[in-house]
Parts: C-alpha cells; structure tokens; sequence
C-alpha cells in the first residue's frame, strides 16, 4: 500500500509539472500570437512593391519608376529595418530592381524626364516632379545607408541634386515645391512641409555625420528656418513631422509648442488607443462627398507612436502605451499588413490605390514597433 500511495503521489506531482509546464507554454504561445509579425509585415510590404512594379502607372522612362510618397518611399524606409530585424539581407528581385531604378534615375539625373509634365498634367508639373522626386530619392538611399554606417557615393548625389532644387528665396526658402495633385495627405498642398520635415529628419539620421557637412550649413539653415515660420500654419499631421525633426533640430519648435502638441495630439487619442488620419487635420469635404473614416487607423496611430518613441517619452506614458497595443493587436492576421484610409475619396480597399494608405500605415508601424522595442 505504501510503495502504491507513492506511486500515486509521484503520478500526481508528474501531472502537477506537466499542467504547469503546458499551461507554461500556453501563456507564452498566446503571447506570440497577440505580438506581431515582421515576417507577415515584410511579405505584404514586399508583394506590394511587387504589384507597383507591374502597375502600368509608375512606368516612367529609360524602364524606371514612379517614386511614390505611398508606397515606394515608405517602403524603402522599412524595409532596411526588417532586413535587420528578421536577419535577412537577402533582397528579393522586386527590392533590387526597386533600389536599381533609384540609382539609375540619380547617376543620370540631367537626362532623366521627370515622372509628371506641363503637358498633359498641367502647369508647373514638372517643376514639382523633380523638386520631389529628388527629396524622395535622398529619403530612401540615406534609410538603407544607415545599416552600412556610410553614405554611398550615389546617395551623396541624390542629396546634391535635392540641395540644388532647394527654394532659396521667398516665403518658402527652404522647401521643394511639391506634386500637388490636391491628395492629401502625400500630393495636396499640406505635403510641401511634410516632406522638408522628413528630408530634416533624414539628413539627421544619415551616417557619417552629413548633418555637420559644411557643404550643407547654408541649406540646412534655410530648411529648419522654413519648418520653424510655417509650423504654426500647419494641419496637426504636419506638427507631428515637425515634432519629429526637432528631436534632431531643436530650434525648429519652442518649449511651449511642444508642449501644446503633445495635449493635442493625446485628446485625440481614441478609445481603443488609437488615433485617426481623418482627426489630424482640416481636410475638408472627400471629393466623392463621402465620409471620413473616424475610427483608429494604421497610419496616424503609427506615425504617433514612433514620433512619441523616437521623442523620449516615458515608458510608463498611458498615451504611448496604449497606441504601442493598439499597434499590436491590429496587424491584419492574414495580409500582415496595417489598415488606413484615403482622405481624398472611398476606394476600392482591393483596388491597387485602395491600400496605398496601408502601404504606408504598414511601413510607420513596423518602426514603431520597432522602436518601442529599443526604449
């Protein structure tokens, strides 16, 4: 009786161990599962760049690319970190011919046709395809230089042909005109200052310390005095940009904007933690006269939280906590990807201009969530 009353005891304490052990790994896999995935990420990021290629649209000449602010500059600021983040370097035959394109466009910039004309797209159209377009082309190579430490020799290229289309003069000095199509939040008048925010903020972050090139003193006064005199005229979107700069170029926002932005931006946070596109600015009415998408979306909830990460925000911030979960638990299981809206009409979300705004969405949350990781 005695050696069966330990046999069953011993049975007993086996099954205690394995219930732990199994409810162990239970929690953990559930854990995995609420986290998100940067290999599901990196293949909806990577088809797209794929589908964009195949598009007869961003077919421009001598059998190069449209850069679109969308999909193909987000891309190329994502898709280096989830290089490193899945230990991959291996670039699939869409990203070559992607980074070829760029390269090929900057090494032979003066014969290149720009991606819009006068004729037929209307006055001044090419102006803003090269002013942007250059800034693009900088915006990308710096972000896959920053894995090898060094800016290559044709990234050093694509940032002198943006310095030279740089306004030095008037109301705007230190801005590119912008493709102004009236598509918010990338083509529309808005983007004019959104965009010399980020090439800010990519000078900033290029290696070998470009931003203290004295080559470049002179422009780089006149972009960070541009973002400083505009910033009060600015849709709260364009604020979040500019609040990102300043983390790199402090004198762009005083104490007291920052601080305002902040209270801002946090009495907007919605309910489920996060934030929507369609709260960020003035917009005005979609031009198909329907509504806006109100609830939380990919990009706007991504953009703040990486801003509000890369800023220096307390880990313990409610604001941030909650928009990092709302990130996580809003990776779409089966397209990996973010979901946004557009601001400018109801697409089509299969349509391929119906996930350009997740295109991007995608993008800013793989490095927020990133760079919650880091903090």
């Amino acid at each position: 009786m005695k050696l069966h009353a330990r046999v069953a005891a011993f049975s007993c304490s086996l099954i205690g161990v394995v219930t732990i052990v199994s409810s162990h790994w239970t929690r953990l896999e559930a854990a995995a599962e609420a986290n998100w995935s940067p290999q599901a990420a990196a293949k909806y990021l990577d088809e797209r760049e794929v589908e964009w290629q195949a598009w007869d649209r961003p077919q421009k000449d001598r059998a190069t690319l449209c850069v679109s602010c969308h999909t193909q500059a987000t891309y190329g600021l994502a898709r280096p970190v989830l290089h490193q983040v899945l230990h991959d370097d291996s670039q699939s035959v869409a990203e070559r011919a992607f980074l070829a394109s760029i390269k090929k466009r900057v090494t032979n910039w003066k014969l290149m046709q720009p991606f819009y004309s006068d004729i037929p797209s209307g006055a001044g159209k090419e102006v803003e395809s090269y002013n942007s377009e250059a800034v693009l082309n900088a915006f990308i190579l710096s972000s896959y230089d920053r894995r090898s430490g060094h800016l290559s020799d044709v990234t050093l290229t694509a940032f002198d042909n943006a310095w030279a289309l740089q306004s030095k003069n008037g109301p705007d000095a230190g801005s590119w005109v912008w493709q102004n199509f009236g598509l918010a939040p990338f083509e529309s008048k808005e983007s004019q200052y959104h965009w010399a925010a980020l090439l800010a903020m990519a000078v900033a972050k290029a290696p070998d310390n470009y931003r203290a090139d004295p080559k470049i003193t002179e422009n780089l006064d006149l972009l960070t005095s541009y973002l400083r005199n505009h910033y009060d005229a600015q849709p709260l979107l364009n604020k979040v940009v500019a609040y990102w700069a300043a983390q790199y170029f402090p004198s762009i926002l005083t104490p007291s904007q920052r601080s305002q932005l902040k209270q801002q931006v946090d009495q907007l946070q919605h309910t489920d933690g996060g934030w929507s596109l369609a709260d960020l600015g003035p917009w005005g009415a979609r031009q198909d006269d329907s509504p806006f998408e109100k609830k939380s979306d990919g990009y706007a909830t991504a953009l703040i939280v990486l801003v509000r990460d890369e800023s220096g925000t307390a880990r313990g911030d409610n604001h941030l906590a909650r928009g990092v979960q709302w990130l996580i638990d809003n990776q779409d299981k089966t397209t990996g990807a973010w979901t946004a809206w557009s601001l400018n009409k109801s697409r089509d979300p299969a349509s391929m201009p119906g996930k350009f705004m997740s295109d991007a969405a995608t993008a800013y949350a793989v490095l927020a969530l990133e760079e919650s990781k880091r903090q």
